[in-house]
Parts: structure tokens; C-alpha cells; sequence
């Protein structure tokens, strides 16, 4: 309607009195947060093993304005752009400044500063700008260096490296001077300034970033090729429904912010850094995890991407991929074979957990790392990341170490897996966490078909320990035990068995489906992490059970803080800030839950269902064998729209898709821009018989 506020803008005439719910701005490389004097960059740590985290880097951008009389003030984050303004309006000017981390240009980040005169009159009149700025940190050894065309420019070391003899990151800031006041000359009825600032690793690529800058300013082009990146984005994909604004407002949130923590789609540097649970924005000294990539990136927020985006997806494989030398390392340390993924990563792969216990026992990494990669064939076939990008070096790897990891035992005539840790962190040195031994079950079944279609030889004891390693199961109670010797009713701390049904996908039935998730639910803590709810909410979607989905989701809005949709990683604001991981969850219970999209070997399964509040879910951008897929799920109908035919990932060629359905065996083939309506029913999106029979090929 007319006038209704627009959800991609969220505003506010007060800040939070918390500066962490402050609004991150990050571009995949840069992230800050605003007002704050320290900003970090990707890839650059600070500290030798556990003592490793984000290093401070200053920034020159912590500044605010204030006008020399009483104002008016307001504050946006307009999502459509990525931009934080600040605007005071005040009897003489109105002043509005605005910080972006350049969505194009990864190594800039700009402040502008807009003035207009409210009444005429001869005299100037100006703003303050108060700087927070000092050019020192306490990670890194700063030192001044020549000024650069205008700019000021610092270049310094970290302190120490990641591992004995390993490197230590050079950092070059560059930027523009920003003076103390800003004034509109008698004559000007207004005037814009624009400040930028350069963090690069090198001085070449510092001194280029910054003449890059200077020629954005110079043609009017910095904020508009920055809105244009954002723009691009977004015209890829878009998640909104109708009847909860609250709902669509959280969305619009958690996308924008997982973004963000995302190189650019047309980064071609190979340095992304990997997400971490707080994003850029944070993980210094002792803070939010360090800055460290754990199983969230893989299993929380990447599932949600890949969707759409095959190009970022591939980015958090090509991270993985490496590391693959730490990881070796890490399997060696613990005396097997293959690769061990660290529970707490930077980036070298080697562990930089701070505690010894999760690094050694929390190894359910390595098949959260293995289903990331899966999950990337099957939606893409780009099959070059598993040849050239060496991810079939990955898979099996991970496979090795499983085959070395377990344990026969002749009594039960399974494969073991003792003294771990499951995700549900309360329980330690245990045997048989279900769900380690699910997910290492299916990266060795993923391994052997990689193997089969690369015409690799696999192992025979792949697929030996795949079908003999033990997944507990309660006969009496028909239910799946957390782990060996579980009390059910004992506490637990986070989803853990739930995740069986999403995202590993075993099979069971609906009667077992149910009773996991009534056993569990009263018991897990409800000050737990945020993304628990969301899994819980997609195994009630399974079972048909809308209403009780909607119930705990809504539960994730208690960690939603301040007017910026900024996550915490627990309901009462506290943990780790800006979760990225919560946003992750969240995204996937309705992604993947009201749809019921489930990444298959062969299709992309949907089964919709929308809660009572909810009459239009539309879902943009489905990115799935080269083609867009734009979808809108209502009450009893799926209207879907094949939307356009540019080259997929690996520079794929898209293949003619159909829709089947369940029920009634009805094939539509899908033809670009020619909406599909049919009946509310499951069904999948597949190949076109006609094409091709033998996947992927």
C-alpha cells in the first residue's frame, strides 16, 4: 500500500543503547562496525594457535557528526544499498552522513557527508566531525609511511603468526584526511565530501584500491558503483512473504547481513577468508569466537547461499580446499590418516581452537565440511570444482579419515566412533554421537559416487565402514539416542539428533520423525543457541504440522535486538553478536522449511506448506542446474516462473528443467518466463528426460 515502510529500510531517531547491535558494514573482506575505532579484515589473524583471533585494525572512518545547534537526529540502514546514514536536521542544515563497505570494491570502505542550507543567509555555517581514530593497534605494528596522493598511509605487521614460521600479514591503510569541521561558504546552498579509505595486504594493491577510489570520486561514480553491486544482488534473489511483517523484515535482515560476510560475486582474488559466527564485523581478542570459520559456516549459513548464489557457494569450497594442508596436519597430530578439518579455523586449517577437548573430539566437522560440498554438485554439476578446484582431494580425505578413525567392534559388528564430542556440546568424550556418525556415513557414501563418476578407485573400505558404522537407535522407544548410553530426558544444549531428518537426511519414518523431536524438544535448553528452533520448526513442517513450526520459530525473534536486526547468539543478548549463524537457521526454516526443498542426487525436491499468518510466501532467484527459478507458494497453489538462461556455475550450460509431481505423476516442462501454476502438492524440479539419463553428464 501506498506509504506502508519500506522493509529494506530499518530506522530509527535513537541508537541502541548497546553498541554491539550497532549495524555491521562488511563486503567479504572489510567489516566494521559503525562508530566503532576497530574494523578488521579477512584473513588477517593475530596470535599463534589458540591464541589466535582477528587483529584490531583502526579505522579512520570512526567519526561523528554534530551540528553546532540543536538537531533532529535519525538513523538508516537501507539494505536495498547497504548504506548507514545519519541525518540532523537542525534550524540552519541539515547534515546527513553515510558509511558503506564497498560492495564491488572490497578493499574500500567511504564515508560522505551532505550539507544543505535550510535558510538563506550570509553567513557559513558547519558540522562538526568528531574522530575516535588513532592510528595504533595492538595486534599489529603500525608505522607511518609517505602520504599517497592526499591520502595518509600506515603500513604494519601482525605480531605473531598462526603457527611457528608461518606468515605474519602485512596490512597498508590508506585513506583521506578527515578534517575537524565541514563548512558551507556564505555562496552554497550545499556541498557534498566524500572520504575514503584503502586496507590492503600489499602496497601495490593499496596504492592501485585508492587510485581506483580517487577515480570513483572524481566521476561521480563511488556510492553509485557501490548501490550497484547491492542492486545485482538482490535482483538475484529475494526472500518475502505476506501477512507477518515482522517475518519479512527478519528475512530481509539475515539475507543482507550473510551477504555481506560474502566476497563480491565477481571477486575473482581466491582469498576469501570463510565466515565466522559473528561475520567481519567482529571476533577480536577473546570476542565472538575469535573471528574463527567453525561447522556454521558449512552447516548454518552456507545452505541458504548455495541456493542461490553457486558463485559464493564455491567460495566457501575453494576456502576449505585451502586449508586441506592444515587439515592433513591436524589428522596427523591426532595420529590418522587423511584429513581433520579444525573445529576452530583461520587460515591456515591448522586448529586454533582454544581448548584441546573440541579440537580432538568435536569431528563431526569433517562430514558438515563433506555435505557443504555435496549439496554444491548436486544443485550446480559443476563437476571442474571437484577436478581442478581439487575438491575431489577433499572428499577424500575426509573419507581416509573416517576409514582410520573407527573402530571395529565384534560384539555389535558395527564401526565405532569413541570418545567424541557431538554437536550438543554439553556431552564430551562419548561414543557414538549419532550424529557424527550419520554425517561420516554419508561423506563416505558421497566419496565413493565422486569416485565412480571421476572413474577414481575407491577404497573398498569406504563403502565397507559406510555400512557398518553404528547409527544408535532405541528399538523400545523407537527414537534415536543422542549417543551411546544417553538418559533420555537428560538436558541438552542445541539441535543435535533433529538435524537427522535436516539437513543429513536420513531416512525414517514419520513415527520416528515425531518422537525425536518430542523427546528432545522439553529438554534442549532454551537459552541455547539460536539457530536450534529453526531445526526443529523444519521437522514439524515434515510431519505436516504448520502451526507448531510458526510456534518455535517465533521463538528466534527474542534474538533479533534494536532497530537494525542485528542477532545475538542467545535470547537474552548475549553470546556472540551479530550471529550470522542464528540468521543461517532462520533462513533455512523457511527456505527449506515451508518449501520443503531438499537438495537431491538427481532433483530438487519440494514439498510447501505455509502457516495460517502467512498467505504468500515468493521466493526469487532458486539457482538449481544453471537456471533461475523464481517461486511463489500461496495457501493451495505453487506458481513457479523459469526466469532466465545465463551460464551456471563453472560456466555450465543450463539444462531444460521440468516440474514432476508426487501425487498425480504429472511432468510440465518449464519454459523461461512462462509462469507453471499448479495445485499445492509435493513434487520435484529435474532434468527433462529427454535430455539426459545419466546424471550429471
Amino acid at each position: 500500500m501506498p506509504g506502508d515502510p519500506d522493509p529494506y529500510i530499518f530506522s530509527t531517531d535513537t541508537l541502541p543503547s548497546d553498541v554491539r547491535f550497532l549495524p555491521p558494514l562488511a563486503n567479504g573482506l572489510l567489516g566494521w562496525r559503525v562508530y566503532n575505532k576497530i574494523m578488521h579484515m579477512g584473513g588477517v589473524y593475530n596470535g599463534e594457535g589458540g591464541r589466535c583471533h582477528r587483529a584490531d585494525v583502526p579505522c579512520p572512518l570512526a567519526v561523528t557528526v554534530e551540528t553546532k545547534e540543536p538537531s533532529e537526529d535519525s538513523y538508516n540502514l537501507d539494505t536495498h544499498t547497504g548504506i548507514f546514514s545519519h541525518t540532523l536536521s537542525s534550524t540552519n542544515v541539515t547534515a546527513s552522513q553515510s558509511l558503506y563497505s564497498h560492495r564491488y570494491h572490497s578493499n574500500l570502505m567511504a564515508m560522505e557527508v551532505l550539507m544543505v542550507r535550510q535558510v538563506a543567509s550570509e553567513e557559513p555555517v558547519s558540522v562538526n566531525l568528531i574522530s575516535l581514530f588513532t592510528p595504533h593497534s595492538k595486534d599489529i605494528v603500525f608505522e607511518s609511511a609517505p602520504d599517497y596522493k592526499g591520502g595518509r598511509h600506515i603500513q604494519g605487521q601482525t605480531v605473531a603468526a598462526e603457527f611457528p614460521g608461518g606468515p605474519r600479514p602485512t596490512v597498508h591503510l590508506i585513506w583521506t584526511p578527515v578534517p575537524s569541521t565541514l563548512s558551507l561558504l556564505p555562496d552554497q546552498s550545499q556541498a557534498r565530501w566524500g572520504f575514503i579509505l584503502v586496507v590492503a595486504d600489499t602496497l601495490e594493491g593499496a596504492e592501485a584500491s585508492f587510485d581506483e577510489g580517487l577515480n570513483l570520486i572524481a566521476t561521480g561514480n563511488l556510492r553509485l558503483s557501490h548501490e550497484q553491486a547491492w542492486r545485482e544482488l538482490w535482483l538475484q534473489s529475494k526472500v518475502e512473504v505476506t501477512g507477518s511483517d515482522s517475518l519479512c523484515k527478519a528475512l530481509i535482515g539475515c539475507i543482507f547481513y550473510l551477504l555481506s560476510a560474502f566476497p563480491s560475486i565477481h571477486d575473482t582474488s581466491s582469498s576469501f577468508g570463510g565466515v565466522s559466527p559473528g561475520g567481519l564485523s567482529n571476533g577480536g581478542d577473546g570476542q565472538d569466537y575469535w573471528g574463527h570459520v567453525f561447522w556454521d559456516q558449512d552447516i548454518w549459513m552456507y545452505p541458504g547461499i548455495a541456493l542461490f548464489y553457486p558463485k559464493l557457494a564455491r567460495a566457501v569450497l575453494e576456502y576449505r580446499v585451502r586449508t586441506m594442508d592444515g587439515a592433513k596436519d591436524n589428522a596427523q597430530r591426532q595420529g590418522y590418516k587423511g584429513l581433520k578439518f579444525p573445529w576452530e579455523s583461520a587460515v591456515s586449517g591448522r586448529e586454533v581452537c582454544p581448548e584441546d577437548l573440541y579440537g580432538q573430539q568435536e569431528i563431526h566437522i569433517n562430514g558438515d565440511v563433506i555435505l557443504a560440498f555435496q549439496h554444491y554438485l548436486y544443485l550446480t554439476e559443476d563437476v571442474s570444482m571437484f577436478t581442478d578446484g581439487q575438491g575431489s582431494q577433499v572428499i577424500w580425505g575426509v573419507a581416509d579419515y573416517w576409514v582410520s578413525r573407527v573402530t571395529w567392534s565384534p560384539e555389535d559388528q558395527r564401526y565405532h566412533l569413541l570418545g567424541v564430542m557431538p554437536p550438543d556440546e554439553y556431552y564430551y568424550n562419548v561414543n557414538n554421537s549419532v550424529y557424527t556418525n550419520t554425517v561420516a556415513k554419508l561423506s563416505l557414501q558421497f566419496a565413493v559416487e565422486l569416485a565412480d563418476l571421476l572413474k577414481h578407485p575407491a577404497p573398498k573400505e569406504w563403502q565397507e565402514v559406510a555400512e557398518h558404522i553404528k547409527i544408535p537407535f532405541d528399538q523400545e522407544s523407537q527414537y534415536h539416542p543422542e549417543y551411546d548410553g544417553y538418559i533420555k530426558g537428560h538436558p541438552v544444549k542445541q539441535a543435535d539428533t533433529v538435524m537427522l531428518g535436516y539437513p543429513l537426511g536420513l531416512q525414517m519414518s514419520p513415527k520416528i520423525r515425531r518422537n525425536d523431536l518430542e523427546a528432545y524438544k522439553p529438554v534442549t535448553d532454551p537459552e541455547g543457541p539460536a539457530m536450534t528452533w529453526g531445526m526443529f520448526a523444519i521437522g514439524w513442517l515434515e510431519l505436516g504440522e504448520a502451526e507448531k513450526a510458526k510456534d518455535l520459530l517465533e521463538k528466534c525473534f527474542k534474538n533479533i535486538q534494536g532497530p537494525f536486526q542485528v542477532w545475538s547468539e542467545s535470547s537474552d543478548g548475549s553470546g556472540a553478536v551479530n550471529f550470522l549463524t542464528g540468521m543461517g537457521g532462520f533462513l533455512q526454516a523457511v527456505v527449506f522449511g515451508y518449501t520443503g526443498f531438499r537438495v537431491q542426487k538427481e532433483c530438487l525436491a519440494f514439498s510447501p506448506l505455509l502457516p495460517n499468518n502467512i498467505s504468500e510466501l515468493c521466493i526469487r532467484g532458486i539457482n538449481y542446474l544453471g537456471s533461475q527459478l523464481d517461486w511463489l507458494l500461496r495457501k493451495d497453489e505453487v506458481c513457479i516462473i523459469l526466469r532466465e538462461r545465463a551460464g551456471g556455475a563453472g560456466n555450465m550450460i543450463p539444462h531444460d528443467l521440468q516440474v514432476v509431481l508426487k501425487a498425480s505423476g504429472t511432468k510440465i516442462p518449464l519454459t523461461p518466463g512462462k509462469p507453471v501454476t499448479f495445485p499445492r502438492e509435493p513434487g520435484c524440479i529435474c532434468k527433462l528426460a529427454s535430455t539426459s539419463l545419466c546424471w550429471p553428464f
